[in-house]
């Protein structure tokens, strides 16, 4: 599907961490942008991450008890998987690691409110057991044009200003009152932002024209107007579809790719133009790979994938972790991993809390909190990927992160 030589010349150099068997990994040609940060050293891969209750091969997978040798639920359902790694829970949850970060961070914030900031809507990731998700478009903070702001409601401010009293007012009815103050919370919060990010970016022709590219471009003015919104540590959330690619996936999935590369790409170089980009890590997650069978045009639901970290605080220029079998039959030269689950599905052999604690470490949490907040990290070993008992594969004094 890509021509050998497109591959070669897209071939990541691993001095760093050598893989064994003298493997090599390539990314997608179309995704130049991120292979230039990556040959800088401000972009690494860690290999086959994915949910997991404990540690599993294809064997574990298999065994009946399901006591000793728990399975993530609801695999290969994608709402459920996107629950699982934003939440360590399938859909319905309410409580994701990002926002429990947050809750852990928000006293450092002179307005919590804006501790977790959602660029794509309603994301459990972002709520915290106190943490708000506050929700923002591609374009600034969402207003309620009815009470907000200068203007007319049905020809007529007399209108518009009864609206904001009524909505905002004290009320002597608990729910009523709770109810006013959320609005009254909205309103202040619109003018705020508004206030912080300004009329026009400071970031204008950087980003592409891209739906990914307009996310982090508010991201990046987010945090070019943190000192208006009294912030220091943020959490942001930001998403891009249409990796679901059971049909057309070699037509389809090197542009999207390419969308991804370039908007990741323009970010970093933002940050690191404010003097920030030892500051701002950014970091893949999704539901999960694609099975390694063809199904004839595409590819289906699969379980492990491997993600990207950039930033100037990320130990760039490697490739971390195992690196799986390129198999559909399950052979694997890797001690004790047959690791895939029918049609070439990865078990992963990085677990989602892991990576997360990676994060949650640089970012400042203790190990204590890391364990509270990720629930299955203790059944990883010591937890954090810079232990060698955790990360088979390259040395142990090296992880993805450098030392906060």
């Amino acid at each position: 599907a890509i021509a050998r030589d497109a591959a070669l010349a897209a071939t990541l150099p691993n001095p760093r961490v050598p893989l064994p068997d003298g493997r090599q990994y390539a990314l997608n040609p179309q995704m130049t942008a991120l292979k230039g940060l990556f040959d800088a050293g401000s972009a690494a891969v860690q290999l086959n991450v994915g949910p997991l209750v404990v540690p599993l091969n294809r064997a574990l997978y298999n065994n009946g008890n399901k006591k000793l040798y728990p399975v993530p639920p609801k695999l290969f359902s994608h709402n459920d998987q996107q629950s699982i790694w934003q939440s360590s829970s399938p859909e319905g949850s309410t409580i994701g690691w990002g926002g429990n970060i947050g809750d852990l961070v928000m006293g450092q914030n002179g307005n919590s409110l804006f501790t977790c900031i959602s660029v794509a809507g309603n994301a459990v990731f972002l709520s915290g057991d106190n943490t708000l998700q506050y929700q923002v478009g591609s374009g600034g903070a969402v207003k309620i044009s009815s009470v907000s702001g200068t203007g007319s409601v049905f020809g007529s401010s007399a209108v518009k200003q009864a609206m904001a009293q009524l909505t905002q007012q004290a009320r002597g009815h608990k729910l009523e009152n709770e109810y006013n103050k959320v609005i009254k919370r909205a309103v202040d919060a619109e003018v705020t932002v508004t206030g912080a990010i300004g009329a026009t970016s400071a970031f204008a022709g950087q980003f592409p024209a891209t739906g990914l590219g307009r996310q982090l471009e508010m991201v990046a003015r987010l945090i070019e107007g943190r000192g208006s919104l009294g912030t220091r540590r943020q959490v942001f959330f930001v998403s891009m579809g249409g990796f679901d690619l059971h049909d057309n996936l070699i037509g389809n999935q090197g542009p999207l790719l390419k969308q991804l590369s370039d908007a990741m790409a323009a970010f970093q170089t933002a940050m690191a133009g404010k003097g920030i980009g030892d500051k701002v890590t950014t970091f893949t997650a999704s539901d999960f790979g694609r099975t390694l069978a063809s199904n004839g045009d595409g590819a289906d639901h699969g379980w492990g994938n491997h993600h990207f970290m950039v930033g100037g605080a990320v130990n760039g220029n490697a490739i971390y972790g195992y690196a799986p079998p390129v198999s559909i039959d399950n052979s694997s030269s890797l001690p004790g991993y047959d690791g895939h689950v029918g049609q070439g599905r990865l078990i992963p052999t990085t677990s989602v809390d892991q990576y997360g604690a990676t994060l949650g470490k640089w970012f400042g949490l203790s190990d204590a909190q890391l364990a509270e907040i990720l629930p299955n990290l203790k059944n990883f070993g010591s937890g954090t990927l810079q232990a060698g008992s955790t990360t088979v594969g390259y040395p142990k004094d090296v992880g993805f992160m450098k030392p906060a």
